[in-house]
């Protein structure tokens, strides 16, 4: 029985023992060789460890593999042939039907198959909270700031159990070593009970945070109030949102003591609860100078378009480190292999034997289409568009040479398009601007991908199964040089930013009010930074219901397809369609490219199935590893595993 007490324990509530590596990199410092809780509190230098070790267990999402809501998704073609013989990122078995609830891939609850333990980010949040009063050669408004850090991270780690697990065990304090079977065997809080406790750690935590960093050489990346209401808006989104709010599916799923777990009636007032908490956030961003980016580096040197400068406002809105528009970034998630592995090999045709450039990251066209005509509205409702012939060949001439090759054969289907397509994406006969040539009026790259050209499947590891490639994440600065030299513009990855707010804020006035001045004003700053008319003139004058945004659930439609075109490759759309109940019919729906293996126009640009992926009732909540829930008979699993 002791024995089983134990391992209930570690399981359930954990210390930390034994022996922490130490690291000078900031928020990756964890304390070295503690080997009690009373030293690594015994004084400011070793607390300050501790404060970085619950930093730590932020996820990586400016890498492959550690954001899930890429590497699941449908954003990406998933075949990543990163070496021969390699297996498939975790993401991507789930994203085809392969999670398993005896032993789950990608598992935050726990800690394996490449993620880390949001559990165990929790328990150490609290030994932090619980220890932080006692340091001695701290004041007491350090001592409130680091805490209030700590409450905001814990916050954080239940929501990112929460998104992926549904209603979830809260973890408010941690069990003492004393504690009982009965106390150790928690049950899963209700899904209200869980966005409640969320939002009241973020309400306790913002007055001790500061406004602003101070010390932007040390402390770039800590948590602010902006970044807290910001979160905070996005949590009570999350809250309002049909799967968590009266959603039918889950009637009935209870606990063991007959608790329900999901409320059975929706709650209207929870938008108005969050249309006001983004307006909070937003007047805080704004009193602190956050605006969207715009492009104003010095290039005098060089012409660029009005256009082109368009296009680098959006794409430099994430490659441009500690922006004006970035409200969270993440110092210890560098962007590289992103970049890396979006780079198509052969874009600079002086240096086709440089084979670091992979260019493996490939979107489907699926997502290719959703983003808007040059008139601002989807190509499947824009009257003037040849939505019908979209696939027929065309040929660019010298008016569209800021984004095409002139006088190249390529798809109509990337002709006329937005700007953040131009911006976001890269294919065949496109132009891609960086990497070394900087004057429109000179030689810029452009990508040539059929058979035998320099971007096609010259090797066996490097190439895009789709025909496209994921411009958004590569700096313009980055340079292709001999042999295998690929300098690469490293920047942290934004967690969160001033459009995704602005985003979340028309959809929650939306929801609240109906088709309001507050709900158009916030996605038409959006539109206007992207270089597209507002959604009044832009369906009024070119779509095919010219009144859609005129109704409630039109708008919806319209919010909807904006955040998957502004935050697309961002790992949005995996939680977005979700939270909306829209991923079944997104996610069954085949992933499809060009026929990549042809050299001609005529034949490369036929429609080919490239990936089936799966989803069902089941997946939009992971299961819980089965040994779990042997160990603790009060959990209960997600329906359908």
């Amino acid at each position: 029985m002791k024995l089983t007490k134990y391992i209930l324990y570690m399981l359930l509530s954990g210390m930390i023992t034994g022996a922490l590596s130490s690291c000078k990199k900031y928020l990756d410092v964890i304390p070295d060789n503690m080997a009690t809780i009373e030293s690594a509190f015994s004084m400011r230098k070793e607390a300050e460890k501790y404060l970085f070790t619950c930093y730590s267990y932020l996820p990586s999402h400016g890498t492959i593999n550690g954001n899930v809501g890429m590497s699941a998704g449908d954003e990406w073609s998933l075949i990543y042939p990163f070496v021969s013989g390699a297996s498939q990122p975790s993401g991507f078995n789930i994203a085809v039907g392969q999670q398993s609830a005896s032993d789950p891939m990608v598992n935050f609850w726990d800690g394996a198959w490449g993620a880390k333990s949001m559990y165990q980010a929790i328990r150490d949040c609290n030994i932090f909270l619980e220890n932080i009063r006692r340091v001695p050669d701290m004041d007491a408004s350090e001592k409130a700031r680091w805490a209030a850090e700590v409450k905001f991270l814990k916050a954080y780690y239940h929501f990112y159990l929460l998104r992926l697990y549904g209603p979830i065990p809260l973890v408010k304090v941690n069990l003492p070593m004393d504690a009982t079977i009965d106390q150790i065997r928690v049950y899963r809080d209700p899904i209200d009970s869980c966005f409640n406790y969320i939002v009241q750690l973020l309400d306790e935590a913002k007055p001790d945070l500061p406004e602003i960093i101070a010390n932007l050489a040390a402390e770039q990346g800590r948590i602010t109030q902006p970044i807290c209401l910001a979160m905070k808006a996005k949590i009570l989104v999350y809250a309002a949102s049909p799967l968590f709010n009266g959603n039918p599916d889950y009637n009935g799923f209870t606990d063991n003591r007959n608790v329900a777990l999901f409320p059975a009636q929706k709650d209207d007032s929870k938008w108005a609860r969050a249309a006001a908490a983004c307006q909070e956030a937003i007047d805080m961003c704004h009193s602190q100078g956050m605006k969207l980016y715009t492009f104003t580096q010095s290039v005098a040197a060089y012409y660029l378009s009005p256009q082109q400068y368009t296009e680098m406002s959006i794409r430099n809105a994430i490659c441009d480190r500690w922006n004006s528009e970035q409200i969270w970034a993440n110092p210890n998630s560098m962007v590289n292999d992103l970049q890396t592995n979006s780079i198509p090999r052969g874009l600079d045709p002086a240096f086709l034997d440089n084979t670091s450039p992979r260019g493996q990251l490939a979107p489907p066209l699926k997502i290719v289409e959703t983003f808007y005509s040059k008139n601002g509205v989807p190509i499947s409702e824009d009257k003037t568009y040849p939505y019908s012939t979209r696939y027929n060949l065309r040929t660019a001439v010298n008016e569209e040479k800021t984004d095409f090759e002139v006088g190249y054969v390529t798809a109509t289907v990337n002709y006329d398009r937005e700007p953040r397509f131009y911006a976001n994406l890269g294919f065949d006969g496109g132009k891609w601007y960086g990497q070394g040539k900087y004057d429109e009026k000179a030689a810029i790259l452009s990508v040539k991908s059929k058979k035998g050209q320099a971007a096609s499947q010259q090797v066996q590891f490097a190439y895009s199964t789709t025909g496209y490639w994921i411009k958004k994440y590569v700096h313009y600065q980055d340079v292709i040089g001999t042999s295998s030299t690929l300098t690469i513009q490293q920047y942290p990855w934004p967690e969160f930013r001033l459009a995704d707010l602005y985003l979340l804020a028309a959809e929650a006035y939306n929801e609240a009010n109906g088709p309001t001045g507050e709900a158009l004003q916030y996605i038409n700053l959006v539109r206007a930074r992207a270089g597209i008319p507002t959604v009044e003139n832009a369906w009024t004058n070119f779509g095919i219901n010219p009144g859609k945004f005129t109704t409630k659930e039109g708008l919806r439609s319209i919010i909807h397809q904006e955040r998957y075109i502004e935050l697309a490759f961002e790992g949005q759309r995996f939680y977005d369609m979700r939270r909306w109940k829209e991923a079944p019919a997104l996610m069954n729906a085949p992933m499809t490219g060009w026929d990549i293996q042809q050299s001609t126009a005529e034949a490369y640009y036929k429609v080919r199935p490239i990936l089936y992926q799966t989803f069902s009732l089941k997946d939009y909540f992971w299961p819980i590893k089965v040994s779990n829930m042997t160990v603790n008979r009060n959990l209960v699993q997600n329906p359908g595993w």
